[in-house]
């Protein structure tokens, strides 16, 4: 099994060349410049790839798939079908579903699952709480990519509130420590004081004063200080807030770093004007924040405080999101439009291509010790993604693949569309078409711990 992808625009570690890649099986063979002579091998299926980009497949190391015991909203199938279409060829699943993927047999049971049922790799974290670190000790490096820690409030038993459980997360987690850092005590004292006013029906766009800056920036402060002093490999989540980027080195590379930072798309998309248009749909945890706060996170993607680009794509039904402000569910879906929207911002001028490839398919692989994937190597895992620049398409209840058949992005027109999505060599995605038969596989890591 040969394919040819013939005469791209390939986008690959920091460069931009007219190039040929040769699939051999599941893995890359060749890798051709077009300026040297080769012949291609008898047998070759040949994609004629002129005007398109090929970049390595996206890494989404933050999803929220549902699966198990909320897959009226999503599950592991529909999911991923989306994320095959958006060009994610990776994802990392976090633990907050029924039951909680706290324990090592949850989180077998949950590979087993994808293993029958996912269109694109994946991996799986652990979830923390204040009295599991048992399981956490005793967590396989080789097959997880981290153990998620909730410094702000989450489902049932997953808030981790305790000053010790986490000293002792921090100290002893044998793979990296993914945190989510928001101040409870904080935002408890600021939805009081809405609460109070406004009943439960407090406007939208209280949501960034209620999950407010500073309890952003309380929660990251803790968790930085806490990996500096167990030497912790800390990573974390959906940064939210311009105050935050200075927690953050960017003097050392990727592959030095013991605390590595990850902005969203809905933080690099929308702002707090937004919420006008948009109401609870763009109600998300950390909050959207302002403009400016948006910016710092763009300028920090550009000047290497920012690492990754992900999307905590957590989808709910309409009908949950529209409910009133407390009892409207903070999250939303985008694994199929967070590679176009990052093009979008490229042709803004605000990012460029290149960055958006580091950012979204380098880096994970870097940062989580992911073998053979994130890049256009040969021998890596035929893990590629085929962009047309110049196709404008909108965004309809049509085309969304979603379970939960919405998007924050309806209605708009994107001017670039992911035509082509390899998994382990393997066209799972073929301009609208889905190839239902394809399977990822478990990600396998090499973590330095």
């Amino acid at each position: 099994m040969k394919t040819l992808i013939h005469k791209a625009d390939i986008i690959n570690e920091g460069r931009r060349y007219k190039g040929s890649v040769l699939i051999e099986n599941d893995r890359i063979k060749s890798i051709y410049s077009l300026d040297g002579n080769f012949i291609i091998p008898g047998g070759t299926y040949i994609i004629e790839a002129e005007g398109r980009l090929l970049i390595p497949g996206v890494i989404d190391d933050q999803v929220h798939f549902r699966e198990p015991g909320l897959t009226h909203k999503a599950d592991i199938n529909s999911e991923t079908r989306a994320a095959v279409a958006g060009g994610v060829t990776s994802i990392m699943e976090m633990p907050n579903t029924v039951p909680q993927t706290i324990s090592r047999q949850s989180l077998k049971e949950k590979q087993e699952r994808a293993a029958e049922t996912s269109l694109c790799n994946y991996s799986f974290y652990l979830g923390a709480t204040n009295d599991n670190i048992e399981e956490i000790r005793n967590t396989d490096p080789d097959t997880t990519c981290g153990v998620k820690v909730f410094m702000g409030s989450s489902t049932g038993n997953m808030l981790v509130d305790n000053i010790e459980s986490l000293r002792n997360i921090f100290a002893e987690s044998p793979v990296l420590v993914a945190c989510h850092c928001e101040d409870e005590p904080t935002i408890q004292q600021n939805l009081k004081k809405y609460r109070d006013k406004y009943g439960d029906d407090i406007p939208v766009e209280f949501h960034p004063y209620i999950r407010s800056r500073e309890a952003c920036i309380k929660s990251s402060s803790l968790a930085v200080n806490l990996a500096r002093e167990f030497n912790t490999r800390l990573h974390i989540l959906h940064l939210s807030t311009a105050a935050e980027m200075a927690l953050f080195d960017n003097s050392i590379p990727i592959k030095e770093k013991r605390i590595t930072a990850e902005a969203c798309v809905h933080h690099l998309w929308f702002d707090d004007t937004d919420y006008k248009d948009l109401g609870t749909l763009i109600k998300w945890n950390p909050a959207i924040k302002t403009a400016f706060d948006r910016q710092a996170l763009i300028e920090s993607i550009n000047n290497d405080r920012i690492d990754i680009i992900a999307t905590d794509h957590a989808p709910h039904t309409a009908e949950e999101k529209h409910k009133k402000y407390t009892a409207a569910p903070s999250g939303g879906p985008l694994v199929q439009h967070s590679l176009v929207a990052m093009m979008e911002l490229s042709k803004k001028g605000k990012v460029t291509i290149e960055k958006i490839v580091e950012k979204m398919c380098h880096n994970p692989a870097i940062a989580f010790g992911i073998n053979e994937r994130g890049f256009i190597r040969e021998g890596y895992k035929a893990d590629l993604c085929l962009i047309n620049p110049h196709h404008e398409w909108e965004v309809t209840k049509k085309n969304i693949l979603y379970k939960c058949k919405w998007s924050p992005f309806e209605n708009y027109v994107f001017s670039s569309k992911v035509e082509k999505t390899f998994i382990n060599g393997q066209l799972a995605y073929d301009r609208g078409q889905i190839k239902e038969s394809i399977r990822g596989e478990l990600l396998t890591f090499k973590q330095h711990i």
